[in-house]
């Protein structure tokens, strides 16, 4: 139990810095001011995070009960308003940092989840909005249609993170290798798709 709730800590606030570096290198893009930057960059940091201890019931979420979330999304934001060339240099910037914060929040949330005692699909699903809620208020924030909504692998990059994670403890394997193939398998599919222009399945004839 303390070694899966070390490892959601450590999770959830690298993937906090780091989808805050998503949210204030996009609004960097968009030339929103400090102020700007830091709301979007909080609010792709902290989202995620805030539903799934509602959902659990864990109140108040984590992010209230312990200020180093707050800290680290306003590091990212103040690292994403100073430091954005280096980070701009970097190719599709916003998708790559997206892609390592979507595995690392999949496997927080998922682990959180079954911590609490969720059966796997619940805790599969919880993990999905965990890993995709920051990106979509990020996204609305900055008026783009958030990318869990378009044709590349988003949500199903989550998916198979979580699968991963669930599987793992089933079969009684250690929680880090589990969750480092979990979030190397979110991160490579999610960047793969992009490269290789892979999508979900539109309806037929549309």
């Amino acid at each position: 139990m303390g070694n899966v709730s070390s490892l959601v800590l450590v999770m959830d606030l690298a993937g906090v810095f780091i989808f805050g570096l998503s949210g204030g290198t996009l609004a960097v893009r968009h030339r929103l001011d400090l102020f700007g930057v830091l709301v979007l960059s909080m609010a792709a940091a902290l989202a995620g995070g805030v539903a799934r201890d509602l959902l659990l019931g864990a109140a108040p979420p984590a992010t209230f009960r312990d200020d180093r979330y707050l800290w680290a999304a306003l590091a990212s934001g103040l690292a994403a308003f100073f430091f954005h060339r280096p980070i701009l240099r970097l190719v599709k910037p916003v998708m790559v940092l997206d892609a390592a914060g979507l595995g690392l929040f999949t496997v927080a949330g998922c682990s959180k989840a079954l911590d609490y005692g969720m059966e796997p699909l619940p805790a599969v699903l919880l993990a999905v909005i965990t890993a995709c809620g920051g990106g979509v208020l990020r996204d609305l924030l900055v008026t783009e249609i958030p990318r869990v909504l378009r044709e590349e692998i988003y949500a199903v990059a989550a998916l198979l993170g979580a699968v991963i994670v669930v599987a793992g403890g089933r079969l009684g394997l250690p929680d880090l290798p589990v969750a480092i193939a979990a979030v190397a398998a979110t991160f490579a599919l999610r960047v793969v798709s992009v490269v290789r222009g892979w999508s979900a399945p539109r309806a037929p004839g549309s």
